[in-house]
């Protein structure tokens, strides 16, 4: 895959043109997803050695990944950084010591209907257990989505819940993936929280933004557009390459309805673990209009360990990019503790807690 300019990017993202013409097929991208491991080994050539290990694994926690993503990764390339995070390996299988099934306390914070309460003046509903991927490293792998969820039959107890507290003043829509829901589903959970007075703010967090660029369409744009709430949509990207035009496009047209667009990333192993890759994120971050905010460090969730890159060398590489790149364009170095008031931020030689 070549890399866009800053330029290219810019240039391709005041084109609306694509984003009507994708309307309705984003529904089908979803349902034409590779869930399949030989389809995965086959559309990529993967080296055969893999293929076993990968269908075993996949009987747990299965494969998901769009063929828009699939179509950004290296043929034949088994270290892809792309691939890493959604090919099933053995390693998922391995019990290690620290690593549990709720890394960073969802369970405890849960109030049953699809509300996770962790932080003061912030709510997170959770709005589906679909995802338009899986990726291995994922915190809510082990998520119990039956029985917490803002679905058809909770998402009004939610709503409720949060309208009788008005210390609240911002919702997070999780999931899951809120952009796994119809611009119909959206709209309704739109109005009920137009109806609350004391949200001022609405974050979106959206990985599938990112691995399936076509789901912003122009009545999701529109959407945002007529929120009441300030809004913000947090993406999750973790690697240059993941970055391509059409996102860029996508990301400008949420910008001119008023959003305010941040970044996300997970520093993991074999994928990211390196300064020139991070630096290459937040400058093509940069370029499409969305500003690097947080370089999580991996949530110890059971299944993960393989991708987890001790805390000394995420320092180094903090300090590293710092040396090269302007302020503003270094994330955040944040850990997620259980139980804690807020995320750990961690400095390049000494951590605070924001």
């Amino acid at each position: 895959m070549q890399h866009a300019t800053a330029e290219s990017l810019r240039a391709s993202a005041v084109d609306r043109a694509s984003l009507s013409q994708s309307e309705g097929g984003w529904q089908r991208a979803m349902r034409e997803a590779v869930t399949d491991v030989d389809t995965l080994f086959d559309l990529l050539d993967l080296p055969e050695y893999y293929r076993e290990p990968a269908r075993r694994t996949a009987t747990g926690f299965g494969l998901r990944v769009p063929r828009a993503y699939v179509a950004r990764m290296r043929q034949g390339d088994i270290h892809d950084p792309l691939l890493r995070q959604v090919l099933p390996v053995d390693a998922e299988n391995d019990t290690v010591p620290g690593f549990d099934i709720d890394a960073v306390g969802d369970h405890a914070s849960a109030l049953g209907d699809g509300v996770l309460h962790k932080y003061h003046g912030r709510a997170l509903l959770v709005t589906t257990g679909a995802c338009a991927v899986h990726c291995r490293y994922c915190f809510r792998r082990h998520f119990d989505y039956a029985a917490q969820h803002a679905g058809a039959r909770q998402g009004q107890t939610a709503l409720e819940r949060i309208a009788a507290d008005t210390s609240i003043r911002e919702v997070i829509l999780s999931g899951g993936d809120p952009l796994s829901l119809s611009n119909a589903r959206l709209a309704v959970t739109g109005e009920r929280l137009d109806a609350i007075a004391h949200v001022q703010r609405l974050r979106i967090h959206t990985r599938t933004a990112v691995v399936l660029p076509q789901r912003v369409d122009d009545a999701f744009v529109d959407w945002i557009a007529q929120r009441k709430q300030q809004c913000v949509v947090v993406i999750h990207a973790n690697h240059p390459q993941e970055l391509d035009a059409d996102l860029g496009a996508r990301m400008t047209a949420l910008s001119e309805a008023g959003a305010t667009l941040l970044n996300q990333a997970v520093l993991l192993r074999g994928v990211n673990d390196d300064a020139d890759t991070l630096a290459a994120l937040s400058e093509r971050l940069f370029a499409i209009g969305v500003m690097p905010y947080y370089l999580h460090l991996l949530d110890r969730v059971a299944g993960t360990a393989h991708f987890e890159v001790a805390e000394p060398v995420a320092r180094r590489l903090m300090t590293a990019l710092a040396s090269r790149l302007p302020g503003y364009l270094v994330p955040r170095l944040a850990r997620e503790n259980p139980g804690e008031q807020a995320k750990q931020v961690l400095g390049h030689d000494a951590a605070t807690t924001a």
